[in-house]
């Protein structure tokens, strides 16, 4: 069945990182995933699971959905699962959420981001993150500026 995940990610000038969790079986770096409940959309399984497994909050961009194939152990093999990411640019990180006895998690710079995870498909993912990260960041900096205006309103 297809799955939706996210990569959480900030940015501080051009520069952005991308926030990874452990996996709950084998402590491997990961990016947030899941299924969808019924009725639910993209957009609000997305926000589900990074709160879920990450404890952050954000803004996410369904312009740049990237669909791979991952592949997920059940204990015995590995299946491969067809997996829908998108970026999720992080507003709100929380210190206690649903899965903090479970996971772990850790901020990278995307240029060092290939040495955080050893598997090959979430390398293929960041890859193609990575390739596309100039309009990411353009539409970050945008989200970011509307942010900052509408806090700055509310003072």
């Amino acid at each position: 069945n297809h799955k939706i995940g996210v990569i959480p990610f900030d940015i501080s000038g051009d520069r952005m990182a991308v926030m990874f969790v452990t996996s709950q079986k084998r402590g491997r770096w990961i990016l947030p995933k899941g299924d969808l409940k019924i009725n639910e959309t993209h957009k609000q399984g997305c926000k589900r699971e990074a709160f879920e497994e990450a404890g952050v909050r954000g803004k996410l961009l369904t312009d740049f959905p990237m669909t791979v194939v991952i592949g997920k152990s059940n204990g015995h093999k590995v299946e491969n699962v067809i997996v829908t990411y998108y970026p999720l640019l992080v507003t709100t990180q929380t210190d206690k959420w649903p899965e903090d006895a479970k996971r772990e998690r850790h901020w990278s710079l995307l240029d060092k981001a290939h040495k955080v995870t050893e598997r090959a498909d979430y390398l293929q993912l960041i890859k193609q993150f990575d390739a596309i990260a100039p309009w990411i960041l353009e539409t970050a900096k945008h989200k970011k500026a509307k942010l900052q205006a509408k806090l700055t309103q509310a003072l």
